[in-house]
């Protein structure tokens, strides 16, 4: 990406007959064809232009940095690359040159639960920094992790501002500051952290007796010491506190020269704040920041700077693509558990319905948050395949859940939660469900409700939490993953945040598979679909069964598959006997089961017809609801109901779904089902064209 300002500055410079040393380097043919992300930025010092060649005593100090490489740590992509390109800088100067990293390096990404921060430090070892700070993803795995992976490192990890509250040592494992001499330049390194660490990360600062110290203060007397004691060049602080704080560490402060920064992740060309020079790299190996100091009897008089994009015209180092490469097939091969059941991960099965592994899923958020409602999006799983019964392996569960997502839970009214149910609900009518047919598009736990998938009618009906019906009013704590947490214009994006739990979305389904495995999840009626509310006719109570007359939808054919069951949907009664004859559905029940099913409460009756009003692709029947109070079989009576007529609504022919992109690239499927008895000729057409239509988007 190249920036207008950047390259007109760029343009000065060779209009003034500059010869900027790392600029020009760049464009050699002897280079990476790296892409500047921004071209060259100059600071104005005492000497006539930053980027001209150092003259009588200076020397060009060259700075290189990143930061938050995280997820990338466990992919064969960006982090191979970033290598390459580091050391294609290095070889592309003469003048001394210094590799610092911005912390949250050893965490998270997909091996973390695996085989925690080896990987990542192995590569890191690689990349031969000079030094490297702690950020709050470093000490996810606690405090004690630290001295671990500090003595499998080749470079030191500094942290100057946490200490022991009692004796004022830091971390084990780390140092306040690093010294590294390169070509006969100095340079001092500190590594510092703000306030945001404590709240960022999952250790408890008090319970583990560690002490948070201004980090101005610190670094400035850290800076001070470094000049005037060990006579240092260039004093460069690296700061994992993000670019606002940085600035503000730098207007604080004196003998800072540079400031490399973490944790807020954006691209930040290097730029002077308050004397001192700041920049940033994003995340996950995107990025390489360039930083050239001109340093000149101990004091820094110029500089001119850069980001670069880490690109596929890049390389990767054959170490570490070789060492992610063999992890993930050492650590992602192993057995996790068993399921005695299928897991249908397939991309229509979860747009459309619940399934029995959204339903694992959704109960793995509760179980690793504690939270009321657990809510994820359908396209947050991947896979397109079905798993089982059989063994699962860990590489199993994280192409079910392969994004980097984490779990967050947040406050929600119940008024906000049936807005968030709401707002996914796909109707047959719309340009979407013309497509793909009528969508629910979210998997659950600790909630139930109807959805109908029509315009015209409330689309969202019957919701109960935790075996309760929803009160609007109500505040419950729903935990959802990161990626829905940043959905603009939803009741998610100015949620209070309860907590952030820093654990993979595809981990939290790990634990629950391990911790209760054989598995066996059950397509639970926690998310029900409605086509038709219908009106109860008559209800007659003999020798021992309820037989319930319904009013039946237009168009209906025939009826299949009835059950009762009561508004939590936390049973299920199966009809004895459902039949059709002349507009009426007549549906016959076990009279001691449903009066125990309803406990004196209002029961539920769904069940499955076919309609020639309409065609569908993808569901293989409609869904009719009726009410039924426990009222109207308390005694061996004949009760004559008259009701409003059926509520039901016309709709169109759909095609299967094909799952959105979401960091991610997708596959499409053809699941539709033409089986039913009396499903009507067009519909087979229609179906016919619709798996033509998506075996065309395959291409």
């Amino acid at each position: 990406m190249r920036r207008p300002t950047s390259l007109l500055l760029v343009l000065c410079l060779v209009v003034a007959g500059a010869v900027p040393s790392a600029a020009a380097q760049a464009a050699s043919p002897d280079d990476a064809n790296p892409t500047a992300s921004d071209a060259a930025a100059s600071g104005v010092g005492p000497a006539a232009s930053a980027v001209q060649a150092p003259q009588n005593n200076s020397t060009t100090l060259t700075i290189l940095s990143y930061n938050d490489v995280q997820t990338a740590a466990a992919e064969n992509g960006t982090l191979p690359r970033l290598v390459t390109l580091v050391d294609q800088r290095r070889a592309a100067h003469d003048n001394p040159t210094v590799v610092v990293g911005g912390g949250d390096q050893v965490s998270p990404h997909a091996l973390s639960p695996l085989s925690q921060w080896r990987v990542p430090v192995k590569a890191l070892n690689v990349i031969d920094p000079a030094a490297e700070v702690v950020g709050n993803h470093d000490l996810d795995y606690g405090f004690d992790a630290v001295a671990n992976f500090s003595s499998a490192s080749e470079f030191p990890w500094l942290m100057a501002n946490i200490v022991n509250e009692s004796t004022g040592e830091p971390i084990p494992g780390t140092k306040p500051y690093a010294v590294v001499e390169r070509q006969g330049v100095k340079v001092g390194i500190v590594g510092v952290a703000d306030e945001k660490i404590k709240s960022k990360t999952a250790v408890d600062f008090d319970e583990a007796g560690y002490e948070l110290k201004d980090y101005s203060k610190v670094a400035g007397e850290y800076a001070t010491m470094l000049k005037q004691e060990q006579n240092v060049d260039v004093v460069v602080v690296s700061a994992h506190l993000g670019v606002p704080v940085a600035k503000e560490l730098a207007n604080e402060t004196e003998h800072v020269d540079a400031i490399v920064v973490g944790d807020d992740e954006i691209e930040y060309p290097p730029a002077e704040t308050g004397g001192a020079v700041i920049m940033e790299a994003e995340a996950r190996a995107e990025h390489l920041a360039e930083l050239n100091l001109t340093v000149e009897g101990g004091e820094v008089t110029a500089w001119n700077g850069r980001l670069l994009d880490v690109t596929e015209n890049v390389t990767k180092n054959e170490t570490v693509a070789n060492l992610v490469t063999d992890a993930r097939k050492a650590e992602l091969s192993k057995k996790a558990g068993r399921t005695d059941v299928a897991l249908d991960a397939r991309f229509a099965s979860n747009y459309h319905d619940e399934t029995a592994l959204g339903n694992m899923i959704g109960d793995a958020f509760l179980a690793q948050t504690g939270a009321d409602v657990a809510i994820t999006n359908a396209g947050g799983i991947r896979s397109n395949s079905v798993y089982g019964p059989g063994n699962l392996t860990v590489g199993d569960v994280y192409n079910v859940l392969p994004f980097q997502n984490t779990l967050v839970t947040v406050e929600l009214t119940g008024a906000q939660i049936e807005q968030l149910l709401v707002s996914q609900v796909v109707p047959l009518e719309s340009e979407t469900g013309q497509q793909y047919g009528a969508e629910a598009q979210l998997q659950v736990g600790g909630i139930t409700y109807e959805w109908v998938g029509h315009n015209g009618t409330d689309q969202i009906r019957d919701v109960w939490v935790g075996g309760e019906p929803l009160k609007k009013d109500e505040t419950y704590n729903v935990t959802v993953n990161s990626y829905m947490a940043g959905w603009d214009g939803s009741v998610l994006e100015n949620a209070t945040v309860v907590s952030e739990s820093h654990t993979l979305y595809g981990t939290a389904l790990l634990n629950y598979v391990r911790e209760n495995s054989p598995v066996s999840p059950t397509d639970a009626n926690r998310i029900r679909r409605v086509d038709a509310e219908v009106a109860t006719e008559s209800v007659e109570v003999s020798e021992g069964t309820v037989t319930v007359s319904l009013a039946a939808p237009n168009g209906t054919q025939n009826v299949s598959g009835f059950y009762a069951t009561t508004g939590d949907a936390s049973e299920r009664l199966a009809a004895e006997s459902a039949s059709f004859e002349s507009g009426t559905v007549t549906v016959a029940f076990d009279l001691a089961k449903l009066r125990s099913l309803a406990g004196g409460e209002t029961v539920q009756i769904y069940g499955g017809y076919n309609t020639s009003a309409y065609q569908r692709v993808y569901f293989d029947h409609s869904v009719l609801n009726a009410e039924l109070s426990a009222s109207e079989f308390a005694a061996e009576t004949t009760t004559a109901t008259t009701t409003e007529p059926a509520t039901t609504v016309d709709t169109t022919a759909a095609t299967t779904r094909e799952a959105p992109v979401e960091d991610g690239t997708e596959t499409t499927t053809a699941d539709t089902h033409t089986d039913i008895p009396g499903f009507a000729p067009a519909s087979a057409v229609v179906a016919l064209l619709a798996a033509a239509l998506v075996a065309l988007r395959r291409v």
